[in-house]
This record gives C-alpha cells, sequence and structure tokens, in this order.
C-alpha cells in the first residue's frame, strides 16, 4: 500500500540541459563520469567529432566520430543545438535526442566549452543549467594534464594556453564550482541538480498534484 501512494505523488517533470565546462584538466569529465555513473535520471549528450579517436575511446558512447563532410552537412540542416571548433577539430550536438530526453523527464549533461554553452543559451535558455568548474591554481591544472598522460607536451603546452581564454568566460556561467577535492566538487554539482529540479517551471505535472490536493480539503 505504501508503495502505491508513493506513485501516486509522482510529479512529471520536463528534463534539463546540464552543462558542465572547464579548462583541460579542470575536473570536468571526471565529475560527469561519477554523475552517471551515481544518477540513473541523467543520460549524457553524445557529440560528433571530427577528432580523431583516443585510446579507450568507444564509438557512439564517448563521441559519434565523423568526418568533416557529414558534420558541415548537419551544420546545414540546422540538425546541431550547437557546435565549435576547438584545435582544429569540431564537435557538436544533435538536436532530436536531447530534445527526446527532455520531454521524457531525463536529464541531459553536456561536456562542452563556453562557446557552445553560448549556443544552447540562444536556443533553449529555459532548460540550460550552467557549471564552470575552475582548478583550485594553475600549477595545479598543469599537474593534472601531465598526470592523465593523454596528450604530447606540445598538446599540453597548447591547452595551458588556451585555459586563459576559457577561464576569462567563467560569469558567463549560472554556477561556478572550484575543483579543489573532487569529493566536495561532486558533492556541489548534485546540490546545484537536485535543487534546479525542484523548481517550479520544470515540474509541469505540479498544476495538476496541487489542483488534486485542494479538491479533497
Amino acid at each position: 500500500m505504501a508503495h502505491t501512494r508513493q506513485q501516486e505523488t509522482v510529479i512529471s517533470r520536463r528534463g534539463l540541459m546540464l552543462v558542465l565546462s572547464s579548462p583541460s584538466g579542470a575536473g570536468k569529465t571526471t565529475l560527469s563520469r561519477r554523475l552517471l555513473a551515481e544518477d540513473e535520471n541523467v543520460t549524457l549528450s553524445v557529440s560528433v567529432t571530427t577528432r580523431e579517436m583516443r585510446p579507450g575511446e568507444v564509438d557512439g558512447r564517448d563521441y559519434t566520430f565523423i568526418d568533416r563532410r557529414h558534420f558541415d552537412t548537419l551544420v546545414e540542416k540546422n540538425a546541431l543545438l550547437e557546435w565549435a571548433e576547438v584545435f582544429n577539430n569540431y564537435y557538436g550536438t544533435p538536436v532530436k535526442p536531447v530534445m527526446d530526453a527532455l520531454a521524457q523527464g531525463r536529464d541531459v549533461l553536456f561536456d562542452i566549452d563556453w562557446q557552445g554553452t553560448q549556443q544552447l543559451r540562444e536556443k533553449a535558455r529555459n532548460d540550460l543549467v550552467s557549471v564552470f568548474v575552475l582548478p583550485p591554481s594553475i600549477p595545479e591544472l598543469e599537474r593534472r594534464l601531465k598526470a592523465r598522460a593523454q596528450d604530447d607536451y606540445e598538446t599540453i603546452r597548447r591547452r595551458m594556453a588556451k585555459a586563459a581564454d576559457e577561464m576569462s568566460h567563467w560569469a558567463e556561467y549560472e554556477y561556478v564550482v572550484i575543483n579543489r577535492d573532487i569529493e566536495l566538487a561532486f558533492a556541489d554539482v548534485q546540490a546545484i541538480l537536485a535543487a534546479e529540479r525542484l523548481k517550479r517551471e520544470r515540474q509541469p505535472g505540479l498544476s495538476d498534484f496541487v489542483r488534486g490536493l485542494q479538491a479533497k480539503l
């Protein structure tokens, strides 16, 4: 009986777009993977990209890897919510799977940069929740880039040079998390998500729920 009562109080809601952005190495990918592993209502927006696949990546899971001609076709058809060029490679977010997930009440996680976030804001401001992740210091940022051993020296140098420009956009985001400790940073992201899910405008089922309460008075 308790289970039935609990089911009756479930309120339908629209999903949200949760964006995590940061300079490379600040922790957004680690936070994203943890959130996906621990929150079953969060699904990853799988971007298309023209860059080469890295060791350990899976096509269709981490990214959908396509050539430049295919990417340009998607742009021309307005089939991407956002797209950007990063380090001479192109990245974009297909529209349909995101909109389908939101309509089903699922939250969609984006691991994108400030350029992509601006485009999402222009196209779907009411669905967007943006979080910028900062490193605790520049030396620590460099240490993390070297520790993950994914990039050569020249790539790390370019990422560090780009970090200042990326961080200059922090004020365009609704929330800022400083990743001094991954556990604390993850708790901050969870708190942001929990609060945003409770916003009145994201719970279209509230009207019917309240009317039902009033009818029983």
